[in-house]
């Protein structure tokens, strides 16, 4: 008989200790222990939480913001890596999936970044290291390109779950992939942009996106997105006068836990920072579905093909000689 899983959730808002690695390490290991302490059986945490988001590709020029780049290189970890390792043993500690995400360094290669999500169980195995698979606008200045090697669902004792960050969940092909294996917990990974355009609705559209993806595909989404700290604004304000009026406006940040039916559960979070918590019950996931399933009854996949290549890319691909070979 079909048993589905029934946990509380937690999505944490918050800033990071900006561009400090261990100070925001020791910070995650604090809040992991607050969500379980709770009664959290999942905590996922904003995009690039550890530790930093370079908000100066949005408030300065190329050249203005290179030493900043120099800096987040320095302050960003490998997967796996000590900093890791160290928030895995806080998950298995206290028995709490955990979704972070880090300013990920190439380990061949010191100036190559990737903003990555990684997924860990509660037992603090390493389950997945997401890869955002295409930065957004400014982001280009600084992170990779990701593969597709890690668009994988996770089975876990709260789910299958898979994850996404910030604008990834517009994409449409991306968060089919995901439901296509049978995706029931979503985590969406966000940060504050309070810089842009001026018709934009930062939190409306973090929402928007989640109740799409939750309607869609009758899945749990867990939202969790950064606050901008005062000391994130007197750092770019010390390298462009602007920075503390591009980074004032509001309505910038919002966390919250969404239903299969779209709908928010609870009270989220705007702007102000803490732990969102939300009961959830898997079975919800199954009735929806018998009006739209779109990864199964609901679909013409005589019609429709798509195809992901899963295989990971490298910057080369050497040939070594077989072993017993002469040189």
């Amino acid at each position: 008989m079909l048993k589905l899983p029934k946990f509380k959730a937690a999505a944490v808002q918050a800033a990071p200790v900006f561009l400090d690695t261990e100070a925001t390490v020791d910070l995650v290991c604090r809040l992991i222990q607050e969500a379980a302490d709770n009664g959290a059986s999942l905590v996922a945490f904003p995009e690039v939480f550890v530790s930093g988001y370079p908000y100066w590709n949005w408030v300065m020029t190329p050249i203005q913001g290179s030493p900043w780049f120099e800096k987040l290189c320095k302050s960003a970890i490998e997967v796996p890596g000590p900093e890791i390792n160290k928030i895995a043993r806080a998950a298995a500690r206290h028995h709490i999936n955990v979704v972070i995400g880090v300013n990920e360094r190439s380990p061949t290669g010191v100036a190559t970044l990737y903003n990555t999500l990684v997924t860990l169980s509660d037992k603090g195995q390493i389950l997945g290291r997401h890869r955002k698979l295409v930065p957004t606008w400014a982001e280009k200045l600084t992170w990779a390109n990701g593969d597709a090697s890690s668009l994988k669902v996770h089975d876990t004792r709260i789910g299958p779950l898979g994850v996404l960050a910030c604008g990834e969940n517009t994409n449409t092909l991306a968060r089919f992939s995901l439901l296509s294996q049978g995706e029931l917990v979503h985590v969406a990974s966000y940060i504050s942009l309070p810089v842009a355009p001026p018709d934009y609705d930062m939190v409306e559209a973090i929402r928007l996106r989640a109740a799409a993806h939750c309607f869609e595909g009758k899945v749990f989404t867990i939202v969790s997105c950064s606050t901008i700290s005062p000391e994130i604004v007197k750092a770019m304000s010390a390298s462009h006068p602007e920075a503390e009026q591009l980074l004032a406006r509001s309505n910038s940040a919002f966390s919250g836990i969404i239903g299969p039916d779209g709908r928010v559960i609870g009270h989220p979070l705007i702007d102000r920072e803490g732990i969102v918590y939300a009961d959830i019950d898997l079975n919800r996931c199954i009735q929806p579905r018998q009006m739209h399933d779109i990864t199964g009854h609901y679909n013409r996949f005589d019609i429709f093909d798509l195809s992901v290549d899963r295989r990971p890319q490298s910057a080369v691909r050497f040939t070594d000689p077989v072993q017993g070979d002469q040189p």
